[in-house]
């Protein structure tokens, strides 16, 4: 496959620093909205970037569960690779992409754990199976066999049938607070609009634009 060859075309819908609102979490909502009502899987999935204690960044795809407090809220195994990095250097960038509505959305900044009751209250609305498989996986560590997971899910289900099931004290939420926001609109000739937004000392927000 000529990889070179592959090219879209982007339709022109301009996105003016005059069209968006002041703030980037009222913009981000509207336009995750226009997501949603577009009918697109996962909307709310983003790849988060974090980084080693050699400095080598790591991404992966975890799932937006709030915007919270001025922040990004996401959940995970606090002892998990991300969450070790998370705990050395606090600092990450998450990246939003919609294909169809030909937009991008960067956000970086700081990151730091939910409250426990706040994490408390996501796990309490999670699925039995999703709560039974937070207890017992011990994510980013080597797993010799699956059949492993399935005895201590299969475990973890006998022991809590007709239980609550309580958060495990290893998993729960972090929120990225942003430093700056970039919105990415597609345009035609790859002349394409980015706005973004950096947060400044007295907490207002200025907005440029980037060239593409």
């Amino acid at each position: 496959m000529d990889f070179a060859r592959i090219r879209q075309e982007y339709r022109e819908e301009p996105l003016e620093e005059s069209s968006v609102d002041g703030d980037p979490l009222v913009q981000f909502r509207a336009w995750l909205q226009e997501a949603v009502d577009a009918g697109l899987r996962e909307p709310n999935a983003m790849a988060l970037a974090t980084a080693g204690s050699d400095g080598a960044p790591h991404v992966r795809m975890v799932l937006l569960k709030g915007i919270e407090a001025g922040g990004f809220v996401f959940y995970t195994n606090y002892l998990s690779q991300k969450g070790r990095e998370i705990a050395s250097n606090p600092n990450a960038e998450v990246v939003f992409y919609w294909n169809e509505l030909e937009r991008q959305v960067r956000v970086h900044g700081g990151v730091a754990k939910v409250s426990p009751e706040e994490s408390d209250s996501y796990f309490r609305t999670r699925p039995l199976a999703a709560q039974v498989g937070a207890a017992a996986s011990e994510q980013s560590a080597i797993l010799a066999d699956r059949r492993i997971l399935a005895e201590r899910v299969a475990a973890l289900e006998t022991r809590f049938a007709g239980k609550e099931v309580p958060r495990p004290e290893h998993w729960g939420g972090y929120r990225l607070s942003p430093v700056w926001v970039e919105f990415w609109q597609g345009r035609a000739n790859r002349l394409h609009d980015r706005i973004r937004y950096t947060k400044q000392r007295n907490h207002s927000w200025q907005i440029t634009r980037l060239y593409p």
